[in-house]
């Protein structure tokens, strides 16, 4: 049987658990029977309702938190696009017969993103273990005692693990910021950035430490109307990222204006990675722009090409000057540059890979959606037009790895 031939609306309906599809906004796309017989309810005192709307908190009982846990669960799932399992909760659920009376349940949920063609959560899978009935059968087996044991070790436990990971979130949230205001003080500010055609981008990660690996730069070289253009990229996030980028930051920045182009400038870098914990692996791209001769010359560390975009709109990838990242040798060598030539109004682009890469996508589609988005918006000026890629590419509610992004106008 082809999938063609598979009718999985009603395989979804079939299946034996409790299971539905929540929308980004958390409002029931659609449950299947299982969900609907166990929690009590009809198809349509669900779909089209927001889950907190069918089955709010319960305001007799302040300490119940499994509703709060849910809501927690559910937006991670949206901003990081992970699976989330959760604890054992309990819940208090309203009968949609008699409202005002309320009957304690206990369920043990996961949540699932589905992932959508642009990267973002676009469903979000909600399945349910109903555990209730177990608890309650110990009870009514002449072993109530050790049930009413067992349900509250049960309930302590999963209040004790919620309690540890919102310390931990807090914990990560802190460092996320401290790592943040380190990043912030280590690059050029955006009024820093003294070329009027220029224009630099930074946006942070929505996950809690998956920032601060990004960087990018601009020098001015010696010899004529020169500048340097550089990005890179960090394994690692957060401090102990901040600190790495930092390093390699101030390094390509003073190399640069001593050598005599952009690969000799990464040879040394690469050297300086080479004793630089966590280093390893990093990647980073160098251009020099020589505005009195109208060429790009151009080395790269294992990074995604930058994207020269003519006047007339068509669209050159830099990619043929690329060598391994920074510190992969054991024994460094020499690394390949190459030049190409431009003419007055064009527009180079640097990023790093959190603009083009997403899950289960290939990075040629990616690139090919960034080259579109440059082309079409040429005209713009650098400002206007770095917003307008981040608005296109981006997903939705931000990316799961931060991004850098240097729009020069030549």
């Amino acid at each position: 049987m082809s999938d063609t031939e598979i009718d999985y609306a009603a395989v979804f309906q079939a299946l034996p658990g409790m299971v539905a599809l929540l929308t980004p906004q958390l409002v029931y796309a659609d449950a299947n029977e299982e969900f609907l017989r166990v929690a009590g309810r009809r198809r349509e005192q669900m779909i089209g309702r927001h889950v907190f709307e069918v089955f709010p908190d319960n305001p007799n009982d302040p300490a119940a938190s499994g509703v709060r846990n849910l809501e927690a669960s559910l937006h991670r799932v949206l901003a990081t696009g992970e699976r989330d399992a959760m604890a054992l909760q309990r819940y208090d659920v309203e009968s949609p017969e008699r409202p005002g009376e309320w009957e304690e349940r206990y369920w043990s949920p996961v949540n699932a993103p589905v992932i959508g063609p642009d990267g973002s959560v676009a469903l979000v899978v909600h399945r349910v273990e109903e555990v209730t009935e177990l608890i309650r059968a110990r009870g009514g087996r002449g072993a109530g005692g050790r049930a009413r044991v067992l349900e509250a070790e049960l309930y302590t436990r999963a209040r004790e693990l919620q309690e540890l990971n919102e310390r931990l979130r807090l914990a990560h949230a802190r460092e996320r910021e401290v790592a943040l205001a380190l990043q912030e003080a280590m690059l050029p500010a955006h009024t820093q950035v003294r070329h009027p055609g220029a224009a630099v981008r930074y946006r942070p990660a929505v996950g809690a430490l998956n920032v601060c690996g990004d960087w990018y730069d601009l020098v001015d070289l010696v010899g004529g109307r020169r500048i340097g253009v550089s990005v890179g990229d960090v394994v690692g996030h957060g401090l102990e990222a901040a600190g790495v980028m930092g390093q390699l930051r101030s390094a390509l920045s003073a190399t640069s204006r001593v050598a005599v182009g952009p690969a000799q400038a990464l040879d040394v870098l690469g050297r300086y990675a080479h004793v630089v914990d966590g280093a390893e692996s990093a990647t980073a791209v160098t251009t020099f722009i020589d505005f009195d001769h109208h060429t790009i010359a151009y080395s790269s560390a294992g990074h995604p090409p930058p994207v020269l975009v003519h006047a007339d709109g068509r669209v050159e990838f830099l990619d043929r000057a690329t060598d391994p990242p920074l510190d992969a040798r054991p024994d460094p060598v020499p690394r390949p540059q190459a030049t190409t030539s431009f003419d007055p109004g064009a527009t180079l682009a640097l990023y790093t890979d959190g603009l083009v890469e997403r899950r289960h996508e290939d990075l040629d589609i990616g690139l090919t959606r960034l080259a579109d988005s440059l082309a079409r918006h040429r005209a713009d000026d650098p400002e206007t037009l770095a917003d307008a890629v981040l608005l296109e590419l981006l997903p939705h509610g931000g990316a799961t790895d931060d991004t850098a992004l240097v729009i020069v106008r030549l």
